[in-house]
């Protein structure tokens, strides 16, 4: 393995050092270091954080390889500064056995451009009908601890209260999309007065609240551990609020394209918009920054969905739902909360790193401070510059990205996995 040493980094944003990569873990930190047999990196100007960590990524194998697949997706997430993904379980089959969710492990190991934690389903072939195979995927090589049908909702209320009950045994959680299915049947974007004027059925915000306030209930009934998938609407923050101020042991997660991108976009009736939960007003953006500057929004997790274009170059309507994330989340959290002074550097290190590292019970590999002794995963990001945009440089495989053509600031110049380069000069490593 190449070592490395980083020259005159700022970590989380605080004063130049130098930081010796070496064996995989952070040898030594302090200025002037020397060292032999040491590729030099000048990272003058450059944030270092720990490398992150996403806990709602869609890599779409196996079943979907058209999309994406485990070594591509993990490419992207290199190329975003992401040393740890959770893999949702909307796969073909679905995620739902031991069997499956190896499979996933294995082909992340094979890949090695970041760790994949398989996200177990919570009901069999993601039906909501009977609970799948929890305690075999936790106790698989996998060590599953997220267990989520994202994509779909857990919305009977006893399994939800079952699947709680269930994964407490071996500190479990349950990653729930919110979206009551009667509410929404046949939605297409926020509902408004916007959704009126174009014809396109609306999605109410209360079809997501109510369920998160259902949840946060029975969560606290059994005490057990519930997330919440992508919160979007300003009703949501609230509740989310509410049931922290009660001491229950609920999180929240906020998506890049709900802090930036309003439901205005869907006027356009480009389908590139479309995405589920939808895009929201103005004023739910202004409310999710402010939850997640306060903490009451834990985390910000990309819910990268990668989609082949003949899934997106369609009648709005007809189009899936996603948009990819992964390679654009960091300049995103930047203009969002950064550059307007919501967090610093180590609020972002805080909400992309370590707690959805604690979330997935992984915090012994990943989402650990930049301090000697601890694995050497480290991004290198670099604030200063612009930069627009271009769909068909994306490591994925897919190309719906929202952003195309759209100015963004900063790029991640380096990504280390335990001290192996996957991204170096802003490009993937060579192998």
């Amino acid at each position: 393995m190449t070592n490395y040493l980083l020259r005159n980094a700022s970590i989380l944003g605080g004063e130049p050092t130098d930081l010796l990569l070496r064996d995989g873990v952070i040898a030594e930190i302090g200025a002037g270091l020397s060292a032999d047999g040491v590729e030099e990196i000048d990272a003058a100007g450059l944030v270092a954080l720990p490398g992150l960590v996403d806990l709602h990524t869609h890599l779409r194998e196996p079943g979907r390889e058209d999309a994406e697949t485990v070594e591509t997706g993990t490419q992207a997430a290199a190329m975003g500064g992401f040393t740890a993904v959770f893999a949702m379980a909307n796969t073909e089959p679905v995620a739902d056995t031991a069997g499956v969710v190896e499979q996933v492990w294995r082909l992340g190991r094979e890949a090695g451009h970041c760790d994949v934690y398989p996200i177990g389903a919570v009901t069999i072939g993601l039906a909501g009908e009977r609970l799948a195979e929890l305690g075999a995927m936790a106790d698989s090589a996998a060590h599953v601890r997220v267990f989520s049908d994202d994509g779909k909702c857990v919305s009977d209320a006893v399994l939800m209260r079952r699947a709680l009950e269930y994964v407490k045994a071996f500190d479990g959680v349950i990653a729930q999309h919110a979206q009551e299915p009667r509410l929404t049947e046949g939605a297409q974007m926020n509902e408004s007065e916007l959704s009126g004027r174009l014809g396109l059925t609306g999605w109410p915000a209360v079809a997501e609240e109510a369920i998160i306030a259902r949840d946060c209930l029975l969560a606290a009934h059994v005490g057990s551990r519930l997330h919440v998938c992508h919160v979007s609407t300003a009703g949501s923050v609230e509740i989310v609020r509410q049931a922290k101020e009660k001491g229950w042991d609920v999180t929240a997660e906020v998506c890049p394209h709900h802090l930036l991108l309003t439901d205005e976009l869907a006027a356009t009736y480009d389908p590139i918009y479309k995405v589920n939960p939808p895009l929201r007003s103005a004023d739910d953006v202004q409310a999710l920054r402010a939850g997640l500057a306060d903490g009451t929004i834990d985390i910000v997790a990309t819910d990268h969905a990668p989609h082949p274009h003949e899934d997106k170059d369609c009648e709005w309507s007809a189009a899936a739902f996603g948009m990819l994330g992964l390679e654009t989340a960091l300049s995103i959290v930047q203009e969002t909360m950064v550059d307007p002074g919501l967090i610093d550097w180590a609020g972002v290190a805080q909400r992309m790193s370590a707690t959805p590292a604690r979330i997935g019970r992984v915090s012994a590999e990943h989402g650990r401070p930049l301090e000697v002794g601890e694995p050497a995963n480290v991004v290198l990001y670099d604030p200063s510059v612009r930069r627009v945009v271009d769909a068909s440089q994306s490591a994925s495989l897919s190309r719906n990205t929202p952003y195309a053509g759209r100015e963004l600031p900063g790029r991640v110049v380096a990504t280390f996995l335990r001290g192996k380069a996957t991204v170096l000069d802003g490009k993937l490593a060579q192998s």
